[in-house]
């Protein structure tokens, strides 16, 4: 089992900077891969990025190209999603996810983005 917590959520004007930081604990030797993925009111959970916890290759949706960083620190069992430029329709309920090497999967609780004026 792998326990993921997210932090970093909160209120940003249009423009602004948040990171998101997933920090995981439990089976973490398993791990493979971890990643964002974001859920706007009436909408489906869609992909944000991810990122391999070995090599650190990276994987973007469109919508966060160029605006938005997924990274790792692995002596901290942590990864963060760095967004900058937000916009309105970046607002959403941020959550973090686990992959592991026996093809399970893990999420965290939740974060709420809101990017208004």
């Amino acid at each position: 089992q792998v326990r993921l917590v997210e932090s970093g959520g909160g209120l940003v004007q249009p423009g602004g900077s948040l990171r998101l930081s997933c920090a995981a604990s439990g089976s973490i030797m398993r791990l493979s891969a971890m990643g964002w993925f974001r859920q706007a009111p009436g909408k489906e959970r869609e992909f944000v990025a991810s990122i391999a916890w070995s090599g650190g290759n990276t994987v973007y949706a469109d919508s966060a190209k160029g605006r938005f960083t997924i990274s790792r620190d692995n002596a901290k069992n942590t990864v963060y999603l760095q967004m900058n430029s937000l916009k309105p329709e970046d607002t959403a309920v941020y959550y973090c996810r686990a992959w592991d090497t026996r093809q399970s999967s893990y999420w965290g609780q939740g974060a709420q983005v809101t990017v208004s004026s």
